[in-house]
């Protein structure tokens, strides 16, 4: 007589999922909130937060541009003119035909608006610390309002616009100050490039990170050895 045939017996089976013993933290698949997240939540303020923080930034940097203008009164070299009256009639031309002092009025408000654009770059990150696009857009509608402000409060500010008036008020051969002119109009964008390139290079290097996922504890694997999916 054989001995009766038993079948092999089942290949083993992977343990339930519950065999193992999951890790004190699970597997958490998200890093902690970020400290920004405890204010706003993972997904940002919400965009009507967003929007009211911009309408706000649009206004302060549009109102600040009264300063650039009454720096740029002040720190611009003055173009000197000189009036002269020829076959009777009141003529008025540059008392330095090679001098660059128009230029200086042009890059002194350049200067001075890339500083601007600077400053309120960095105030808004420090303010919220993020980026986001209401706060960049913002950031160069405001720069680009404040140089118009500043630009017209400037001449308005400077000397008159009726040459010939201060040329008769002067004198004869008597050296008086030009209008203040923005000869270069590009200019106007200097805030507003300054301000986009300044916060959008805090906002790589200090802004907050997305979180990273990271398992904890021991990755759970088949009886073959291969990960479970």
């Amino acid at each position: 007589m054989t001995a009766p045939l038993t079948p092999p017996p089942p290949p083993h089976e992977p343990s339930p999922q519950g065999a193992w013993p999951p890790s004190p933290g699970g597997y958490a698949g998200v890093a902690a909130a970020a400290p920004h997240d405890a204010v706003y939540g993972q997904d940002g303020p919400g965009m009507k937060t967003e929007l009211r923080e911009a309408a706000v930034v649009t206004v302060v940097v549009t109102l600040a541009g009264a300063l650039l203008g009454l720096l740029w009164k002040w720190l611009a070299p003055s173009v000197p003119l000189v009036g002269d009256v020829v076959s009777g009639q009141w003529v008025v031309y540059l008392k330095d035909t090679e001098g660059e002092q128009a230029i200086g009025v042009d890059g002194t408000f350049t200067l001075l608006a890339l500083a601007f654009g600077a400053v309120s770059a960095g105030a808004v990150f420090a303010w919220r610390r993020r980026g986001g696009v209401p706060l960049v857009v913002a950031l160069m509608v405001g720069g680009l309002l404040g140089s118009v402000l500043g630009w017209r409060l400037g001449v308005w500010l400077g000397p008159g616009s009726d040459v010939i008036a201060q040329a008769k008020a002067a004198g004869k051969g008597v050296t008086f100050s030009a209008p203040l002119k923005l000869g270069a109009k590009g200019a106007l964008l200097a805030w507003s490039l300054a301000a986009l390139l300044v916060h959008l290079g805090l906002t790589a290097l200090f802004g907050p990170r997305d979180p990273e996922h990271v398992p904890q504890g021991p990755v759970p694997k088949d009886s073959y050895g291969a990960p479970l999916t």
